[in-house]
């Protein structure tokens, strides 16, 4: 989240030339996996991630458990996803609008207190063997914090380093997210296991959340153009619309939202740590972590790997490898094949997670950058809790074994059929040249209409995206 370079008199909204901007300068010509970590605002926000990460993971872990504890419902852990998700359907676009226009690291840091006082709430339910439904409530209210958190985080990603450090940054942004999701449940787990209950966890989250808001204080944010749209249900609408007409953005985000959707098995991980593998509350800790482990493991090899020559495939294949992975720890009743189908999981999640950002930001306008984070979040961020919420409820009708299964197999088709509609997803070479195709079609674009806004400039032009291979 930072820049080394010297701040403006206000970092945060001051104009500059394109020239002076810090993005645009020269990369150097050898490939250095530690650059984007050697600029002070990016280390900042990157220790912020981790530690709200790990806050997050330490709380799902221990929500997880409680519940199943108390309710030994499969349906309960279900609803987890489905009560977080609401706020981020109906409020995400909302806030992507506004993370183009205000400050987008204030939003961050609204976003985070609405988390703390979340897990400060549970903390105070669980200590208190409060209804369940208050737990629900608090969720509700994380939820709420992850609709304004999603946007402002990723948008907010490249205003932090030079433009070539944005594929680095990613992946290391990447990297520590993935780091954070290792230590948080395995945190968690031990934690509950020590303490024997959630209340000392949600209580962790709620000092990680102090500590975000102190970590992020300090970091200056580089010039950026804001969006000159007043709020309306168009300009709310422009990143929607904008994804649409970008095959390449549009296609890897319906593989990874069906993908995760369909083939996510860690909305019942308490059901096979306590049930199937009986590993205990300590086992579903590395259970849980498992995936994220994976996921270190080939961030850290792709950060020290030039870029992908041929992403595309990449992508495929790792889509396909999550799917086949799923099926295989559904089918498994031993604790550390299960562990391993879980970190291949995460393996090959990463991979798509790379990809699919880094395109991403590479064919955004910086003045929808907000918005369209807006809509990857709605589509993405939240197959996961929609993903536990049809987990649960398929399990709860057909148990836990044949809902992981066919989520898996589900997952393969997903690989087939967005293969057969969106061809050039798999043509995809380097991701650098993605983004140098899509400005290059800019260019001979058709006349602007008159009276056309800036957004729905940005949504005609996106449209010579569709030819990117």
């Amino acid at each position: 989240m930072a820049s080394s370079e010297p701040a403006p008199s206000n970092p945060s909204e001051t104009n500059r030339s394109p020239a002076s901007h810090p993005q645009d300068e020269i990369p150097p010509a050898k490939h250095d996996p530690y650059a984007a970590l050697r600029v002070a605002n990016f280390r900042n926000y990157l220790t912020a991630s981790l530690l709200s990460t790990v806050g997050v993971q330490v709380r799902t872990v221990a929500i997880g458990w409680e519940l199943y504890e108390r309710t030994g419902s499969a349906s309960a852990l279900g609803f987890v996803g489905l009560v977080q998700f609401v706020p981020v359907f109906f409020l995400t676009l909302a806030a992507g609008h506004a993370a183009d226009r205000y400050n987008r690291k204030n939003l961050l840091m609204f976003s985070q207190v609405l988390m703390g006082l979340a897990s400060l709430g549970l903390a105070v339910s669980s200590y208190f063997s409060a209804p369940i439904a208050f737990s629900y409530i608090c969720l509700l209210l994380a939820g709420l914090g992850r609709a304004f958190s999603a946007p402002a985080r990723w948008s907010l990603l490249p205003d932090l380093a030079p433009k070539h450090l944005l594929a680095s940054s990613i992946t290391w942004n990447t990297s520590g997210f993935q780091v954070a999701s290792v230590v948080g449940p395995a945190l968690g787990g031990l934690t509950i296991a020590q303490t024997g209950g959630a209340t000392v966890a949600f209580g962790f989250d709620v000092v990680c959340s102090i500590l975000v808001l102190i970590l992020l204080l300090p970091v200056r944010v580089t010039s950026r153009t804001k969006s000159p749209e007043r709020p309306s249900l168009r300009s709310f609408l422009a990143g929607y619309h904008f994804v649409t007409q970008s095959k390449l953005i549009l296609a890897t985000i319906t593989l990874d939202l069906f993908a995760v959707f369909l083939g996510g098995a860690t909305a019942l991980l308490p059901i096979f740590a306590k049930d199937i593998l009986h590993v205990g509350a300590s086992g579903l800790g590395w259970l849980r972590a498992a995936p994220s482990l994976g996921a270190v493991v080939m961030a850290l090899y792709l950060a020290h790997r030039p870029p992908m020559r041929k992403a595309g495939q990449a992508l495929m294949w790792a889509v396909a490898g999550f799917g086949i992975a799923t099926i295989v720890f559904g089918l498994s009743g031993n604790p550390a094949l299960s562990f391993v189908m879980l970190f291949l999981t995460g393996a090959c999640d990463n991979i798509s997670v790379v990809v699919r950002a880094t395109l991403i930001q590479i064919l955004t306008p910086d003045s929808m950058r907000g918005r369209v984070s807006a809509v990857n979040a709605i589509f993405i961020g939240s197959s996961n809790e929609l993903g536990g919420f049809e987990s649960g409820m398929t399990a709860q009708f057909f148990g836990p074994i044949a809902s992981v299964v066919g989520g898996g197999v589900g997952t393969l088709l997903v690989v087939l059929i967005v293969d057969m509609l969106w061809p050039e997803v798999r043509r995809l070479g380097e991701l650098h040249r993605a983004g140098v195709s899509h400005k290059l079609d800019l260019e001979p674009a058709e006349p602007l209409l008159a009276g056309k806004s800036p957004a729905a400039e940005s949504v005609s032009s996106s449209k010579g995206s569709q030819n990117d291979d």
